[in-house]
Protein backbone atom coordinates (compact mmCIF):
# COMPACT_ATOMS: atom_id res chain seq x y z
CA UNK A 1 0.00 0.00 0.00
CA UNK A 2 1.16 3.52 -0.65
CA UNK A 3 -0.10 4.99 2.60
CA UNK A 4 1.91 5.77 5.72
CA UNK A 5 0.53 5.25 9.23
CA UNK A 6 0.16 8.60 11.06
CA UNK A 7 1.09 8.73 14.74
CA UNK A 8 -1.70 7.44 16.92
CA UNK A 9 -3.31 10.00 19.24
CA UNK A 10 -2.68 9.52 22.91
CA UNK A 11 -6.30 8.71 23.72
CA UNK A 12 -8.81 7.10 21.35
CA UNK A 13 -11.63 9.45 20.41
CA UNK A 14 -15.13 8.57 21.70
CA UNK A 15 -16.87 6.23 19.31
CA UNK A 16 -13.67 5.15 17.55
CA UNK A 17 -14.89 1.58 17.45
CA UNK A 18 -18.18 2.70 15.89
CA UNK A 19 -19.87 -0.03 17.89
CA UNK A 20 -17.76 -2.68 16.18
CA UNK A 21 -14.79 -4.27 17.89
CA UNK A 22 -12.01 -2.04 16.57
CA UNK A 23 -9.72 -1.18 19.48
CA UNK A 24 -6.09 -0.25 19.08
CA UNK A 25 -3.91 -3.31 19.02
CA UNK A 26 -3.20 -4.52 22.59
CA UNK A 27 0.04 -6.02 23.72
CA UNK A 28 0.12 -9.74 22.96
CA UNK A 29 1.93 -12.62 24.53
CA UNK A 30 5.24 -13.37 22.92
CA UNK A 31 4.86 -15.62 19.91
CA UNK A 32 1.19 -14.80 19.21
CA UNK A 33 -0.21 -12.47 16.58
CA UNK A 34 -2.48 -9.59 17.68
CA UNK A 35 -6.19 -10.37 17.98
CA UNK A 36 -7.31 -6.78 17.23
CA UNK A 37 -8.27 -5.91 13.64
CA UNK A 38 -6.26 -3.50 11.53
CA UNK A 39 -6.62 0.04 12.90
CA UNK A 40 -9.81 1.69 11.65
CA UNK A 41 -11.56 -1.58 10.78
CA UNK A 42 -14.03 -3.51 12.89
CA UNK A 43 -15.08 -7.01 13.86
CA UNK A 44 -18.84 -7.53 14.20
CA UNK A 45 -19.88 -10.15 16.73
CA UNK A 46 -23.28 -11.83 16.32
CA UNK A 47 -25.29 -9.44 18.52
CA UNK A 48 -24.04 -6.38 16.68
CA UNK A 49 -24.37 -8.11 13.32
CA UNK A 50 -28.00 -8.82 14.18
CA UNK A 51 -28.61 -5.11 14.85
CA UNK A 52 -26.90 -4.14 11.59
CA UNK A 53 -28.87 -6.69 9.57
CA UNK A 54 -32.13 -5.39 10.98
CA UNK A 55 -31.24 -1.76 10.23
CA UNK A 56 -29.97 -2.37 6.72
CA UNK A 57 -32.75 -4.84 5.98
CA UNK A 58 -35.25 -2.05 6.69
CA UNK A 59 -33.33 0.36 4.46
CA UNK A 60 -33.11 -2.16 1.60
CA UNK A 61 -36.82 -2.96 1.74
CA UNK A 62 -37.65 0.74 1.73
CA UNK A 63 -35.52 1.46 -1.35
CA UNK A 64 -36.95 -1.53 -3.18
CA UNK A 65 -40.46 -0.20 -2.56
CA UNK A 66 -39.49 2.72 -4.81
CA UNK A 67 -38.52 0.27 -7.57
CA UNK A 68 -34.72 0.34 -7.11
CA UNK A 69 -32.80 -2.81 -8.08
CA UNK A 70 -29.72 -4.02 -6.27
CA UNK A 71 -26.34 -4.38 -8.01
CA UNK A 72 -22.70 -4.82 -6.98
CA UNK A 73 -19.19 -4.42 -8.34
CA UNK A 74 -15.57 -5.31 -7.54
CA UNK A 75 -13.64 -4.06 -4.53
CA UNK A 76 -10.61 -3.33 -6.73
CA UNK A 77 -10.82 -0.61 -9.40
CA UNK A 78 -8.40 1.33 -11.58
CA UNK A 79 -6.85 4.09 -9.47
CA UNK A 80 -7.37 6.58 -12.32
CA UNK A 81 -11.15 6.75 -11.90
CA UNK A 82 -10.75 8.26 -8.43
CA UNK A 83 -7.84 10.51 -9.36
CA UNK A 84 -9.88 11.96 -12.22
CA UNK A 85 -13.08 12.90 -10.41
CA UNK A 86 -13.19 12.12 -6.69
CA UNK A 87 -11.10 15.08 -5.54
CA UNK A 88 -7.70 15.60 -3.96
CA UNK A 89 -8.68 14.58 -0.43
CA UNK A 90 -9.58 11.05 -1.52
CA UNK A 91 -7.20 10.60 -4.46
CA UNK A 92 -4.19 12.23 -2.82
CA UNK A 93 -4.61 11.40 0.86
CA UNK A 94 -7.08 8.60 1.48
CA UNK A 95 -6.68 6.14 -1.38
CA UNK A 96 -5.41 2.63 -0.64
CA UNK A 97 -3.50 1.94 -3.87
CA UNK A 98 -1.32 -0.86 -5.17
CA UNK A 99 0.35 -2.07 -8.34
CA UNK A 100 -0.44 -5.60 -9.48
CA UNK A 101 2.05 -8.02 -11.06
CA UNK A 102 1.08 -6.77 -14.50
CA UNK A 103 2.04 -3.21 -13.59
CA UNK A 104 -1.56 -1.97 -13.40
CA UNK A 105 -2.30 0.72 -10.80
CA UNK A 106 -5.29 -0.33 -8.70
CA UNK A 107 -7.15 1.02 -5.70
CA UNK A 108 -9.41 -0.47 -3.05
CA UNK A 109 -12.59 1.48 -3.71
CA UNK A 110 -13.09 4.45 -1.37
CA UNK A 111 -16.62 5.10 -2.70
CA UNK A 112 -19.03 3.47 -5.15
CA UNK A 113 -20.28 6.22 -7.49
CA UNK A 114 -17.36 6.05 -9.99
CA UNK A 115 -17.77 2.26 -10.14
CA UNK A 116 -21.50 2.67 -10.76
CA UNK A 117 -20.78 5.11 -13.58
CA UNK A 118 -18.30 2.64 -15.11
CA UNK A 119 -20.83 -0.20 -14.95
CA UNK A 120 -23.60 1.95 -16.42
CA UNK A 121 -21.36 3.18 -19.27
CA UNK A 122 -20.19 -0.35 -20.01
CA UNK A 123 -23.73 -1.74 -20.24
CA UNK A 124 -25.57 1.30 -21.59
CA UNK A 125 -26.68 -0.55 -24.71
CA UNK A 126 -28.44 -3.18 -22.60
CA UNK A 127 -30.30 -0.80 -20.27
CA UNK A 128 -33.63 0.99 -20.54
CA UNK A 129 -33.07 4.46 -19.11
CA UNK A 130 -33.72 5.88 -16.64
CA UNK A 131 -32.59 3.15 -14.27
CA UNK A 132 -32.94 3.05 -10.49
CA UNK A 133 -30.12 1.14 -8.79
CA UNK A 134 -28.91 0.65 -5.22
CA UNK A 135 -26.17 -1.29 -3.47
CA UNK A 136 -24.65 -1.83 -0.04
CA UNK A 137 -20.89 -2.06 -0.43
CA UNK A 138 -17.68 -2.17 1.56
CA UNK A 139 -15.35 0.84 1.05
CA UNK A 140 -11.93 1.84 2.41
CA UNK A 141 -10.40 5.25 3.03
CA UNK A 142 -7.15 6.00 4.80
CA UNK A 143 -8.48 8.32 7.49
CA UNK A 144 -7.64 8.98 11.12
CA UNK A 145 -10.16 6.88 13.07
CA UNK A 146 -12.48 8.95 15.24
CA UNK A 147 -16.18 9.24 16.00
CA UNK A 148 -18.03 9.04 12.70
CA UNK A 149 -14.95 8.01 10.69
CA UNK A 150 -13.24 4.66 10.21
CA UNK A 151 -10.94 3.30 7.52
CA UNK A 152 -13.45 0.68 6.46
CA UNK A 153 -17.15 1.32 6.11
CA UNK A 154 -20.27 0.04 4.40
CA UNK A 155 -22.54 2.38 2.50
CA UNK A 156 -25.95 2.14 0.87
CA UNK A 157 -25.77 3.90 -2.51
CA UNK A 158 -29.04 4.96 -4.18
CA UNK A 159 -28.82 6.34 -7.74
CA UNK A 160 -30.86 7.25 -10.80
CA UNK A 161 -29.07 7.17 -14.16
CA UNK A 162 -30.25 8.52 -17.50
CA UNK A 163 -32.57 11.43 -16.68
CA UNK A 164 -32.24 15.21 -16.43
CA UNK A 165 -35.76 15.60 -15.04
CA UNK A 166 -36.18 17.63 -11.84
CA UNK A 167 -38.41 14.75 -10.73
CA UNK A 168 -35.15 12.92 -10.00
CA UNK A 169 -34.31 15.45 -7.29
CA UNK A 170 -37.82 15.15 -5.90
CA UNK A 171 -37.58 11.37 -5.76
CA UNK A 172 -34.15 11.49 -4.12
CA UNK A 173 -35.52 13.70 -1.35
CA UNK A 174 -38.57 11.44 -0.92
CA UNK A 175 -36.36 8.34 -0.72
CA UNK A 176 -34.14 9.98 1.93
CA UNK A 177 -37.14 10.76 4.14
CA UNK A 178 -38.67 7.31 3.59
CA UNK A 179 -35.43 5.50 4.43
CA UNK A 180 -34.97 7.42 7.66
CA UNK A 181 -38.61 6.80 8.58
CA UNK A 182 -38.10 3.07 7.93
CA UNK A 183 -35.59 2.92 10.81
CA UNK A 184 -37.80 4.93 13.16
CA UNK A 185 -36.58 8.51 12.60
CA UNK A 186 -39.03 11.40 12.65
CA UNK A 187 -38.56 14.65 10.72
CA UNK A 188 -37.61 16.62 13.86
CA UNK A 189 -34.55 14.37 14.36
CA UNK A 190 -32.77 15.47 11.19
CA UNK A 191 -32.68 18.15 8.51
CA UNK A 192 -32.21 17.65 4.77
CA UNK A 193 -30.29 20.64 3.37
CA UNK A 194 -29.59 21.25 -0.30
CA UNK A 195 -27.78 23.61 -2.61
CA UNK A 196 -27.08 23.80 -6.35
CA UNK A 197 -23.51 24.23 -7.55
CA UNK A 198 -24.75 26.25 -10.51
CA UNK A 199 -26.51 28.63 -8.11
CA UNK A 200 -23.42 28.69 -5.91
CA UNK A 201 -21.14 29.50 -8.84
CA UNK A 202 -23.54 32.27 -9.90
CA UNK A 203 -23.49 33.72 -6.38
CA UNK A 204 -19.71 33.75 -6.32
CA UNK A 205 -19.16 35.07 -9.85
CA UNK A 206 -22.20 37.29 -10.52
CA UNK A 207 -22.77 38.69 -7.00
CA UNK A 208 -19.40 38.52 -5.20
CA UNK A 209 -17.19 38.98 -8.25
CA UNK A 210 -15.08 35.87 -7.76
CA UNK A 211 -13.04 34.84 -10.81
CA UNK A 212 -13.38 31.39 -12.37
CA UNK A 213 -9.92 30.50 -11.07
CA UNK A 214 -10.99 31.35 -7.52
CA UNK A 215 -14.19 29.26 -7.55
CA UNK A 216 -12.72 26.06 -6.17
CA UNK A 217 -10.74 27.56 -3.24
CA UNK A 218 -13.64 29.85 -2.26
CA UNK A 219 -16.14 26.98 -2.45
CA UNK A 220 -13.80 25.02 -0.18
CA UNK A 221 -14.01 27.86 2.35
CA UNK A 222 -17.81 27.70 2.25
CA UNK A 223 -17.66 23.95 2.86
CA UNK A 224 -16.04 24.59 6.25
CA UNK A 225 -17.79 27.90 6.98
CA UNK A 226 -19.68 26.68 10.05
CA UNK A 227 -16.66 24.93 11.55
CA UNK A 228 -14.15 27.78 11.80
CA UNK A 229 -14.11 31.23 13.46
CA UNK A 230 -14.46 34.34 11.30
CA UNK A 231 -10.76 35.40 11.49
CA UNK A 232 -9.64 32.05 10.06
CA UNK A 233 -12.27 32.20 7.31
CA UNK A 234 -11.25 35.75 6.43
CA UNK A 235 -7.59 34.78 6.28
CA UNK A 236 -8.41 31.84 4.00
CA UNK A 237 -10.58 34.08 1.81
CA UNK A 238 -7.79 36.64 1.48
CA UNK A 239 -5.34 33.89 0.63
CA UNK A 240 -7.76 32.83 -2.12
CA UNK A 241 -7.71 36.40 -3.46
CA UNK A 242 -10.89 37.89 -1.98
CA UNK A 243 -10.92 41.44 -0.61
CA UNK A 244 -12.42 42.27 2.78
CA UNK A 245 -15.34 43.90 0.96
CA UNK A 246 -16.00 40.73 -1.02
CA UNK A 247 -15.76 38.65 2.15
CA UNK A 248 -18.29 40.89 3.95
CA UNK A 249 -20.58 40.75 0.92
CA UNK A 250 -20.33 36.97 0.95
CA UNK A 251 -21.24 36.90 4.65
CA UNK A 252 -24.32 39.03 4.01
CA UNK A 253 -25.38 36.86 1.09
CA UNK A 254 -25.11 33.66 3.12
CA UNK A 255 -27.33 35.18 5.83
CA UNK A 256 -30.05 35.89 3.24
CA UNK A 257 -31.19 32.26 3.24
CA UNK A 258 -33.85 31.53 0.64
CA UNK A 259 -33.95 35.20 -0.31
CA UNK A 260 -30.49 34.71 -1.77
CA UNK A 261 -32.10 33.34 -4.94
CA UNK A 262 -33.54 36.80 -5.65
CA UNK A 263 -29.98 38.12 -5.99
CA UNK A 264 -29.11 35.73 -8.81
CA UNK A 265 -29.81 36.11 -12.54
CA UNK A 266 -33.35 34.96 -13.39
CA UNK A 267 -32.18 32.58 -16.12
CA UNK A 268 -29.84 30.80 -13.67
CA UNK A 269 -32.61 30.31 -11.10
CA UNK A 270 -35.08 29.16 -13.77
CA UNK A 271 -32.69 26.41 -14.90
CA UNK A 272 -32.21 25.01 -11.38
CA UNK A 273 -34.20 21.91 -10.43
CA UNK A 274 -33.67 22.76 -6.75
CA UNK A 275 -34.96 26.32 -7.16
CA UNK A 276 -38.06 24.90 -8.84
CA UNK A 277 -38.70 22.59 -5.89
CA UNK A 278 -38.21 25.42 -3.41
CA UNK A 279 -40.87 27.43 -5.27
CA UNK A 280 -43.35 24.51 -5.40
CA UNK A 281 -45.72 22.74 -3.02
CA UNK A 282 -42.90 20.26 -2.33
CA UNK A 283 -40.71 22.89 -0.65
CA UNK A 284 -41.12 21.19 2.74
CA UNK A 285 -39.04 18.24 1.52
CA UNK A 286 -35.80 20.20 1.75
CA UNK A 287 -34.13 23.27 3.28
CA UNK A 288 -32.04 25.52 1.07
CA UNK A 289 -28.50 26.08 2.35
CA UNK A 290 -25.78 27.84 0.30
CA UNK A 291 -23.18 26.25 2.61
CA UNK A 292 -23.76 22.75 1.19
CA UNK A 293 -20.88 22.24 -1.24
CA UNK A 294 -19.82 18.55 -1.05
CA UNK A 295 -16.21 17.55 -1.62
CA UNK A 296 -16.47 15.37 -4.73
CA UNK A 297 -15.49 17.21 -7.88
CA UNK A 298 -17.91 15.30 -10.09
CA UNK A 299 -21.05 17.01 -8.73
CA UNK A 300 -22.47 19.41 -11.32
CA UNK A 301 -25.73 20.85 -9.92
CA UNK A 302 -27.90 19.78 -6.97
CA UNK A 303 -25.98 18.75 -3.83
CA UNK A 304 -27.53 17.79 -0.49
CA UNK A 305 -26.71 16.52 2.98
CA UNK A 306 -28.67 15.19 5.96
CA UNK A 307 -27.78 16.60 9.39
CA UNK A 308 -28.60 15.28 12.86
CA UNK A 309 -30.48 17.93 14.85
CA UNK A 310 -29.52 16.47 18.25
CA UNK A 311 -26.81 18.60 19.94
CA UNK A 312 -25.19 15.36 21.11
CA UNK A 313 -24.39 14.42 17.49
CA UNK A 314 -24.14 17.71 15.54
CA UNK A 315 -22.86 16.43 12.23
CA UNK A 316 -23.64 15.56 8.65
CA UNK A 317 -24.92 11.99 8.37
CA UNK A 318 -24.76 11.44 4.61
CA UNK A 319 -25.29 13.22 1.34
CA UNK A 320 -25.18 13.19 -2.43
CA UNK A 321 -25.99 15.15 -5.53
CA UNK A 322 -26.26 15.33 -9.30
CA UNK A 323 -23.34 14.28 -11.51
CA UNK A 324 -24.13 14.80 -15.18
CA UNK A 325 -20.79 13.95 -16.81
CA UNK A 326 -19.22 11.21 -14.68
CA UNK A 327 -19.80 8.56 -17.35
CA UNK A 328 -17.70 10.70 -19.74
CA UNK A 329 -14.67 9.01 -18.16
CA UNK A 330 -15.75 5.79 -19.86
CA UNK A 331 -17.91 6.71 -22.86
CA UNK A 332 -18.85 9.50 -25.27
CA UNK A 333 -22.51 8.87 -24.44
CA UNK A 334 -23.88 11.41 -21.97
CA UNK A 335 -25.71 9.62 -19.13
CA UNK A 336 -26.69 12.01 -16.32
CA UNK A 337 -26.95 10.71 -12.79
CA UNK A 338 -28.06 11.68 -9.31
CA UNK A 339 -27.73 9.80 -6.04
CA UNK A 340 -26.51 9.59 -2.47
CA UNK A 341 -24.54 7.29 -0.20
CA UNK A 342 -25.54 6.51 3.40
CA UNK A 343 -22.59 5.22 5.44
CA UNK A 344 -23.00 2.66 8.22
CA UNK A 345 -20.87 4.52 10.79
CA UNK A 346 -22.79 7.80 10.83
CA UNK A 347 -26.25 6.25 10.46
CA UNK A 348 -25.60 3.89 13.38
CA UNK A 349 -24.33 6.84 15.45
CA UNK A 350 -27.55 8.68 14.57
CA UNK A 351 -29.75 5.74 15.58
CA UNK A 352 -27.84 5.30 18.84
CA UNK A 353 -28.15 9.02 19.62
CA UNK A 354 -31.93 8.86 19.19
CA UNK A 355 -32.35 5.45 20.91
CA UNK A 356 -33.56 3.86 17.69
CA UNK A 357 -31.23 0.85 17.51
CA UNK A 358 -33.17 -2.43 17.53
CA UNK A 359 -32.41 -5.15 20.07
CA UNK A 360 -30.25 -8.05 18.87
CA UNK A 361 -32.15 -11.14 17.81
CA UNK A 362 -31.34 -14.46 19.46
CA UNK A 363 -29.62 -17.04 17.31
CA UNK A 364 -32.48 -19.50 17.91
CA UNK A 365 -36.10 -18.84 18.81
CA UNK A 366 -36.68 -22.45 19.83
CA UNK A 367 -34.46 -25.07 21.46
CA UNK A 368 -35.50 -28.72 21.18
CA UNK A 369 -34.36 -30.73 24.21
CA UNK A 370 -34.35 -34.57 24.23
CA UNK A 371 -34.50 -35.89 27.79
CA UNK A 372 -32.18 -38.79 26.96
CA UNK A 373 -29.78 -39.74 24.17
CA UNK A 374 -32.23 -42.26 22.68
CA UNK A 375 -34.55 -39.42 21.72
CA UNK A 376 -31.96 -37.40 19.84
CA UNK A 377 -33.15 -38.55 16.42
CA UNK A 378 -36.70 -37.59 17.43
CA UNK A 379 -35.44 -34.16 18.50
CA UNK A 380 -33.77 -33.63 15.12
CA UNK A 381 -37.02 -34.52 13.38
CA UNK A 382 -39.01 -32.06 15.53
CA UNK A 383 -36.40 -29.36 14.83
CA UNK A 384 -36.72 -29.97 11.08
CA UNK A 385 -40.52 -29.69 11.35
CA UNK A 386 -40.25 -26.33 13.13
CA UNK A 387 -37.62 -25.00 10.71
CA UNK A 388 -39.94 -25.87 7.83
CA UNK A 389 -42.55 -23.69 9.58
CA UNK A 390 -40.09 -20.76 9.49
CA UNK A 391 -38.55 -20.80 12.97
CA UNK A 392 -34.88 -20.64 13.96
CA UNK A 393 -34.27 -23.87 15.89
CA UNK A 394 -31.31 -25.63 17.52
CA UNK A 395 -30.75 -28.99 19.18
CA UNK A 396 -27.95 -29.19 21.83
CA UNK A 397 -24.75 -30.74 20.54
CA UNK A 398 -23.68 -32.20 23.90
CA UNK A 399 -25.72 -34.05 26.53
CA UNK A 400 -26.50 -32.07 29.69
CA UNK A 401 -29.07 -32.17 32.46
CA UNK A 402 -32.48 -30.79 31.48
CA UNK A 403 -32.32 -27.98 34.06
CA UNK A 404 -28.94 -26.89 32.76
CA UNK A 405 -30.21 -26.88 29.17
CA UNK A 406 -33.27 -24.82 30.10
CA UNK A 407 -31.07 -22.22 31.81
CA UNK A 408 -28.69 -22.09 28.84
CA UNK A 409 -31.60 -21.75 26.41
CA UNK A 410 -33.10 -18.86 28.38
CA UNK A 411 -29.71 -17.13 28.67
CA UNK A 412 -29.18 -17.41 24.91
CA UNK A 413 -32.39 -15.47 24.24
CA UNK A 414 -34.52 -18.36 22.99
CA UNK A 415 -38.22 -17.90 23.70
CA UNK A 416 -39.44 -21.51 23.64
CA UNK A 417 -38.11 -24.92 24.62
CA UNK A 418 -39.64 -28.07 23.20
CA UNK A 419 -38.97 -30.93 25.63
CA UNK A 420 -39.11 -34.52 24.37
CA UNK A 421 -39.63 -37.07 27.14
CA UNK A 422 -39.99 -40.82 26.56
CA UNK A 423 -43.54 -41.19 27.91
CA UNK A 424 -44.88 -38.11 26.11
CA UNK A 425 -43.21 -39.23 22.88
CA UNK A 426 -44.93 -42.61 23.05
CA UNK A 427 -48.27 -40.77 23.42
CA UNK A 428 -47.45 -38.67 20.35
CA UNK A 429 -46.90 -35.50 22.38
CA UNK A 430 -44.14 -33.10 23.41
CA UNK A 431 -43.92 -30.46 26.13
CA UNK A 432 -43.74 -26.83 25.00
CA UNK A 433 -42.26 -24.44 27.58
CA UNK A 434 -42.33 -20.63 27.44
CA UNK A 435 -38.85 -19.64 28.65
CA UNK A 436 -40.01 -16.10 29.38
CA UNK A 437 -42.90 -17.00 31.73
CA UNK A 438 -41.93 -20.64 32.58
CA UNK A 439 -45.42 -21.75 31.63
CA UNK A 440 -45.64 -25.02 29.75
CA UNK A 441 -48.22 -27.23 28.07
CA UNK A 442 -48.48 -30.52 26.24
CA UNK A 443 -48.97 -30.47 22.48
CA UNK A 444 -49.57 -33.21 19.88
CA UNK A 445 -46.54 -33.57 17.58
CA UNK A 446 -48.62 -32.89 14.49
CA UNK A 447 -49.90 -29.61 15.91
CA UNK A 448 -46.58 -28.39 17.28
CA UNK A 449 -46.05 -25.40 14.92
CA UNK A 450 -49.48 -23.97 15.76
CA UNK A 451 -48.91 -24.54 19.49
CA UNK A 452 -45.57 -22.70 19.30
CA UNK A 453 -47.15 -19.91 17.27
CA UNK A 454 -49.84 -19.41 19.89
CA UNK A 455 -47.26 -19.40 22.69
CA UNK A 456 -45.06 -16.84 20.96
CA UNK A 457 -48.05 -14.63 20.15
CA UNK A 458 -49.13 -14.65 23.78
Amino acid sequence: MTTTEPPAPGTPAPGTAARGTAAREPATRQGYLPTAPYRGTRDFLPDEMSVREQVFGSLHRCVEQFGYQRYDGPLLESAEIYEAKSGQEIAGQQLYSLTDRGGRRLAIRPEMTPSAARIIAGHAGELQFPVRWYCNVNCHRYERPQRGRTREHWQVNVDIFGSDSPNCELEMFEVVHAMLASVGATRDMYELRANDRVLLNSLLTDVIGVSREQLRPVASILDRWAKYPRPELLAAAQQAGLSERQFSQLEESLLAGGELLALLPAEVVAASALAGILASDDRDLVTFSPLIVRGFEYYTATVFEVFDTDPANPRSLFGGGRYDDLTSLFSSQRIPGIGFAMGDVTIMDFLETHNLLPAPQAGAQIVVLPVDAGLRAAARGIAAQLRAAGYRVTVPLEPRKLGTELRRAAQSGAAVAVIIGPEEWLRGEVTVRDLRTREQLGAPRGQLPSAVRALLAG
